[in-house]
C-alpha cells in the first residue's frame, strides 16, 4: 500500500476520495437537506428566486486556524447540481486569521443557497480538526502525531485529510491495510508466550496481506508493561514494525526507549493513552517517534466559517 504520508495534500484527497467512501457521504449530506435523491430541492430558495439570478459568495472564515475541506468544495458542488463553481483563495492546510477570504462560489442563487450550510459544515468540521491537529503536532516536535480510528461514522478518508492538513500523520486507515495486534488480540497469553505468539501472528497477517498483493502498510503490537516490551526486543527484526506503549507513565516510556537503544532495535515506538496538550511535550521528550491522538478527530470543535454573498 502507498504510503499515504509521503503524499502531497492534493494527491492525498484524490487517493482518499477515490474509492467512493467520500461520494457517498457527500451524496447523503446533500439528500439530508434536498430530500431523496436531491429531488425536492430547496423550497425556500426556489421561493425566494423564481427567476434565475447569478450571485457571486465569500467563504470567510470568521475565527483563526489551519483550512482544511476545500479540496472537497467542487465535489460537493457536483454532487448537488446546478452548475455553480468554486475558486480556492488558498491551500488547504493553511493558517489563516479571522475574515480571510478562503475561495469565492459563482453561480445561480437557487444552488449556491442549497449547498451553503453543508459545506460550511464540512468545512467548519475538517478545518477544526486541522486547527487541533496543529497545535499538537506543534507541541509534539520532533515527534510525530498521528491520528487514530477514533473518528466520526462515514468521515474517516475526509477527517484523516483533514489531520493531515494540520501537520499530523495519517494511521492506519482501517482495519484492512495495516495489522495492530492489541490487548484484546493477545489477552490470555502469558509473558513466556507472547514473543511466540505475536511472531505467529505477524508472519501469518503478512502471508495473508501478500496473497492479496496488498502489502501490509505495517505490523505493530500494544504493550501495557515493560515486562511484555521485553519479550518483544527479543524478535528477528523486521517482524513487528511498531510497538505501541499504551497509557504508559512518562518514566516508563523513558525506559522503553533505553531498552531499545540497548538491544540495537529497529522498532519504532508509540505512545497512546491520556495525551494532552498539556503534557505531550513531555511524552516527545521521552524518545518515541509517534505519539497517537485520538482527541484530535473525536474532540476537535468545529472552526467558524461563513459564506457571505457579495
Amino acid at each position: 500500500m502507498a504510503d499515504l504520508n509521503a503524499l502531497g495534500l492534493p494527491d492525498l484527497y484524490q487517493r482518499l476520495a477515490s474509492g467512493g467512501l467520500v461520494t457517498r457521504l457527500l451524496e447523503l449530506a446533500r439528500d439530508e437537506d434536498l430530500g431523496p435523491l436531491g429531488v425536492e430541492g430547496d423550497v425556500t430558495s426556489q421561493a425566494a428566486f423564481p427567476a434565475p439570478t447569478e450571485i457571486t459568495a465569500s467563504v470567510v472564515a470568521r475565527a483563526p486556524g489551519a483550512i482544511a475541506g476545500l479540496a472537497a468544495i467542487p465535489h460537493l458542488l457536483r454532487l448537488f447540481g446546478g452548475g455553480a463553481a468554486f475558486e480556492a483563495a488558498i491551500p488547504d492546510g493553511q493558517p489563516v486569521h479571522p475574515g480571510a477570504v478562503l475561495g469565492e462560489i459563482r453561480g445561480p442563487a437557487r444552488h449556491v443557497l442549497a449547498v451553503e450550510r453543508t459545506l460550511l459544515n464540512l468545512l467548519g468540521r475538517l478545518s477544526g480538526i486541522a486547527t487541533l491537529t496543529a497545535r499538537y503536532a506543534s507541541a509534539a516536535a520532533p515527534a510525530s502525531v498521528y491520528d487514530t480510528r477514533k473518528t466520526s461514522p462515514g468521515m474517516r478518508a475526509l477527517e484523516k485529510y483533514a489531520v493531515r492538513c494540520g501537520g499530523g500523520r495519517l494511521h492506519r486507515l482501517g482495519l484492512y491495510d495495516a495489522a495492530l495486534f492489541k490487548d484484546n488480540h493477545l489477552a490470555g497469553i502469558s509473558i513466556g508466550d507472547l514473543a511466540s505468539a505475536v511472531a505467529s501472528a505477524a508472519r501469518q497477517a503478512r502471508r495473508a496481506a501478500n496473497s492479496r498483493d496488498q502489502p501490509l502498510s505495517f505490523v505493530e503490537v500494544e504493550v501495557d508493561s515493560l515486562a511484555q516490551f521485553e519479550r518483544l526486543l527479543a524478535l528477528e527484526p523486521g517482524l513487528v514494525d511498531i510497538v505501541l506503549l499504551d497509557n504508559m507513565s512518562i518514566d516508563d516510556l523513558r525506559t522503553a526507549a533505553a531498552m531499545r537503544a540497548r538491544a540495537q532495535s529497529p522498532i519504532v515506538l508509540e505512545a497512546s493513552g491520556g495525551v494532552t496538550l498539556a503534557n505531550i511535550r513531555e511524552i516527545a521528550a521521552t524518545g518515541v517517534e509517534r505519539i497517537a491522538v485520538g482527541a484530535i478527530t473525536h474532540s476537535a470543535p468545529a472552526l467558524d466559517v461563513a459564506l457571505d454573498i457579495a
